[in-house]
């Protein structure tokens, strides 16, 4: 499959939830006659962006993104992708060079493509401030090519102005999660932002609106990516897709 690439604008904004191959979500979101190997095809026509959680675990095949990026089509879609669980919760960013090139290197094909959103390194709860690991990490060759790159911290300790400063030297964003057990204060540290919306029960009616503004505002001035909590239930993508349809209305 031959693709184009494509420059990515200064704002945008890039709704969706953290993957896409639920069978639970028939019939609200998927239709009854949909087959699951066109469940992303019927997903990129109603949502412009997806998390891949699947690279937590393993890497893509070339087939497997050849596959998605057929999937999507010339649309303005972008994929954006957790990194391995072995850099982030094995090794936890200590000597994982080799690793990261190979996850890095996976993506290429979706990099070329113009499809690539941000690259998420999520750190487990229980892996506390270390500045200078952080530092030593973001200065790893492979970064350079890793093109937006947002960090989730889970332990509160890494909410200091030392920790931001780092990401600003290197570009890379703090990821605003909001969820049960715990809320990232909004810093904004890299030219895009990227927002995980994971509170138990989802969003819906004036909290759904109230996003809405607030992102479509924020999506003038920077790229804006936005991912809703997967549940059996499709209560994740259909808040997403309201999401998006009150912001372009905006």
């Amino acid at each position: 499959m031959q693709t184009k690439k494509t420059e990515q604008s200064a704002g945008g904004l890039y709704v969706g939830t953290s993957g896409w191959a639920y069978a639970s979500w028939k019939p609200e979101f998927y239709p009854k006659a949909v087959p699951a190997k066109k469940f992303l095809e019927h997903y990129a026509t109603r949502l412009n962006s997806c998390e891949v959680n699947y690279t937590f675990r393993a890497l893509p095949s070339a087939t497997q993104l050849e596959n998605w990026l057929a999937a999507v089509g010339d649309s303005e879609f972008r994929f954006s992708f957790k990194a391995p669980q072995g850099i982030t919760h094995f090794k936890r960013l200590k000597d994982c060079g080799e690793s990261l090139e190979a996850f890095l290197s996976s993506l290429e094909p979706v990099r070329q493509a113009g499809k690539i959103g941000c690259v998420l390194f999520q750190l487990p709860p229980n892996f506390k401030c270390d500045v200078e690991k952080l530092r030593v990490f973001l200065s790893l060759p492979a970064m350079k090519r890793a093109g937006q790159v947002a960090f989730e911290f889970r332990n509160g300790s890494w909410f200091c102005e030392e920790v931001y400063a780092v990401l600003r030297e290197h570009g890379v964003a703090v990821c605003i999660a909001e969820s049960d057990d715990l809320e990232t204060p909004e810093s904004f540290t890299a030219p895009f932002s990227c927002y995980r919306l994971r509170m138990a029960g989802g969003y819906a009616g004036a909290a759904v609106t109230a996003f809405a503004e607030r992102f479509a505002a924020l999506s003038k001035e920077r790229e804006v990516y936005v991912y809703f909590k997967h549940e059996d239930e499709p209560a994740g993508p259909l808040a997403a897709e309201q999401m998006l349809i009150e912001a372009r209305a905006l």
